[in-house]
């Protein structure tokens, strides 16, 4: 059942995850208070303080969610080894923008472990993410990254 309510929701999931990945990255935060944080103040409920003004967040396909950051955070050594096989000569991890990087791991986890998403959907999904942050050219490293691991882990 693939409604345009779950799309919408596994997308929200998507773009979440992504921020959940980079807060624990750069803060540290375990793993379960993450969650839990995500869970009670983030995931689909209206966000209501000085950032974000009665904004409203779109719900949000929660387990898609979980799955996502505890994936990326269980496999991450195996997703970041992929990752820099497909980076050109002399690039690191290290040198790429820690936002893009989770989008990259994101969107390799999900290439690995979530068979049940096709691969072109998963592909274009963490490139939308992408342009949430980054313009068009960051989008097209995306897509190429995404592509090259998905011929290596999609055969």
């Amino acid at each position: 059942m693939n409604t345009p309510a779950r799309s919408q929701a596994r997308s929200t999931a998507r773009l979440a995850a992504v921020q959940a990945l980079y807060q624990q990255q750069m803060e540290g935060t375990a793993l379960s208070r993450l969650l839990d944080e995500f869970h009670q103040h983030r995931l689909g409920r209206e966000v209501d303080d000085e950032d974000h003004e009665g904004e409203v967040f779109a719900d949000a396909e929660v387990d898609f969610f979980d799955d996502l950051v505890r994936g990326v955070d269980s496999r991450r050594e195996e997703i970041d080894s992929i990752l820099v096989a497909k980076l050109a000569d002399g690039w690191t991890l290290a040198r790429l923008d820690k936002t893009m990087l989770q989008v990259l791991r994101g969107g390799t986890y999900e290439l690995l472990a979530r068979a049940d998403v096709p691969k072109a959907a998963a592909i274009s999904e963490y490139v939308d993410v992408a342009k949430a942050f980054f313009d068009d050219r960051e989008a097209k490293f995306v897509n190429g990254i995404l592509d090259a691991v998905a011929q290596q882990v999609r055969s």
